[in-house]
């Protein structure tokens, strides 16, 4: 009988070691190192559907002997995911969709599956065909290209793939999957990454383009090794406040786009509904005009935003004064305060203050300093900005405003939305002045306190 190979996986990093180890030698972690059977079988060659006879034998190339004609995309007719994928699905590539449990990744994924002009074959290793039947019922989708499977073995998924051909590929989810060549249960370090490197061999071989669901740690990151971020081509976070109806999808690396786009669905009983126009969530639609509000122009990859600021600004009842924010950074927060009490002479250092983005994102454009500024300076005078005013500027340590990029684009979405005024910085060169919509050139935090509050 042959001898039971083993070896010992982190589960941190994914490091392979020939015996236990308290500490693991590559990423420093504690107590990771688990015990995994290795099981070495003759893997038989994955049996491309689209080539017959020999193997394709790659061979060097000149740069100017390779074909540069722009990859076709494949239209998934959904404007949100279109954009943060770079516009479409690279035909062959992979895609790993990772978020919080229960945030909509399956929901997601099922509704562009049964939306799909291409045949696609929907694989669940968490639930039953008559549990998705019910999801695709309820958000009232219906298609004739859609085959829903559930399978967790690849040898049986590549078998259904031989018989049915897709053209899309959706796995839900890879942790969910084991392969007959290694003994160890679902969801650990090598059923992880060989699942992973099969479906690879398969999607580059064939061309079709595989879509895989990955869990999350309560960190936050993608669970299993960091290696199958780096196998796969592009990776998206779903993001979001289950007690909110907006979800953001961010693309956190893609190999065949930018990694800066962003797209907004809305959670309704009936599905995910794409965000065309988010500024209009973004922005609350109130009559009376309260202060502490201030209106910012920001870009989230191509697409220009209008988001609010909301600020509070309370003498402190306890001896330390309170410093929170949600969805801007604490600590340029603490570095704009400092600079209001130096450069300006607000005594901000005995007060609350609480700052707040609605609509459940987070900013980390600085071009929105200038809108936190006048919503703090807005509530400690207890005076309100006008609803018709925005603001687009990076504050400095010295109290100057700097400039920030892409500003023609802001202000057309300002005018856009109907503002009447615009405040940015006079250093930058604007081409775009709006006829419709004035601005203001400012050089200091000083001059925007004098406009706004005498």
């Amino acid at each position: 009988m042959a001898k039971v190979k083993t070896a010992f996986f982190c589960q941190s990093c994914g490091a392979q070691q020939p015996k236990w180890m308290g500490q693991c030698p590559s990423c420093r972690e504690w107590n990771t190192l688990v015990e995994e059977v290795l099981q070495k079988e003759e893997k038989k060659p994955w049996k491309s559907i689209t080539t017959t006879g020999s193997a394709r034998v790659a061979k060097p190339l000149k740069v100017e002997e390779i074909d540069s004609t722009e990859e076709i995309r494949m239209n998934t007719l959904d404007g949100e995911l279109n954009r943060v994928l770079g516009g479409g699905i690279v035909p062959g590539s992979m895609i790993l969709l990772g978020g919080e449990p229960g945030i909509g990744k399956s929901t997601l994924l099922l509704q562009i599956s049964l939306k799909l002009p291409y045949k696609t074959l929907y694989v669940s290793g968490e639930e039953s065909q008559k549990q998705i039947k019910m999801r695709a019922e309820r958000i009232n989708a219906q298609s004739q290209n859609c085959y829903i499977l559930t399978e967790t073995n690849t040898q049986n998924i590549f078998k259904q793939i031989e018989e049915i051909e897709p053209d899309v590929l959706i796995i839900d989810s890879i942790q969910t999957l084991h392969t007959d060549y290694i003994e160890s249960s679902a969801g650990t370090i090598s059923q992880i990454k060989e699942t992973t490197a099969e479906l690879i061999k398969f999607a580059k071989e064939t061309g079709t383009p595989v879509i895989l669901i990955g869990h999350i740690t309560k960190d936050g990151s993608i669970a299993g090794p960091k290696m199958l971020e780096h196998m796969v081509d592009t990776v998206l976070q779903f993001e979001g406040d289950r007690n909110h109806v907006y979800r953001i999808l961010r693309s956190l690396k893609n190999r065949f786009g930018s990694t800066a786009e962003l797209g907004i669905y809305e959670m309704q009983g009936s599905g995910l509904r794409e965000v065309s126009n988010p500024s209009e969530i973004l922005i609350s639609h109130r009559e009376e005009e309260l202060s502490g509000t201030a209106i910012s122009a920001t870009l989230e990859g191509m697409r220009p935003l209008m988001v609010e600021i909301q600020a509070l600004v309370s003498t402190a009842v306890y001896g330390t004064p309170q410093r929170s924010a949600t969805g801007y950074n604490l600590k340029r927060l603490n570095m704009i305060l400092a600079v209001l009490e130096k450069r300006v002479g607000f005594h901000l250092g005995s007060k609350d203050v609480f700052l707040n983005i609605t609509g459940g994102i987070s900013v980390d454009d600085p071009a929105i300093d200038l809108a936190v500024v006048a919503a703090i300076l807005s509530s400690n005078e207890d005076i309100s900005v006008p609803k018709d005013f925005c603001f687009a500027g990076e504050v400095g340590l010295s109290g100057e405003i700097r400039p920030i990029n892409r500003v023609d684009q802001r202000i057309q979405e300002a005018e856009k939305l109907g503002f009447s005024t615009m405040f940015v910085s006079k250093y930058n060169k604007i081409a775009h002045k709006g006829s419709g919509i004035k601005v203001v050139l400012v050089s200091k935090i000083e001059d925007v306190v004098e406009f706004l509050f005498g």
